[in-house]
């Protein structure tokens, strides 16, 4: 139940992450509005990378523990032959 939590927040951060870029983007924010916005997607994308790492993590540990299969990189080359 708490994973799912978690995957939960990252969600809502990307989302909120995604309002942020948006407003910045129109370009109708006075100054100190777009630093605090910006503050803010710097924030929401630290967060979001740090979940990021996390799941990867779990992941590399589910794998190593349960014997299977080896990971490597995913590669544009790879995804481009599939």
């Amino acid at each position: 139940m708490a994973a799912k939590k978690k995957s939960l927040d990252f969600e809502q951060a990307l989302i909120e992450l995604e309002r942020v870029v948006s407003a910045m983007e129109a370009g109708n924010m006075p100054l100190e509005e777009s630093l605090k916005a910006f503050e803010q997607g710097v924030r929401l994308t630290r967060e979001c990378q740090q979940a990021l790492l996390e799941a990867e993590q779990k992941v590399e540990l589910l794998l190593s523990t349960n014997k299977g299969p080896e990971t490597k990189p995913f590669s544009d080359s790879e995804a481009e032959s599939a």
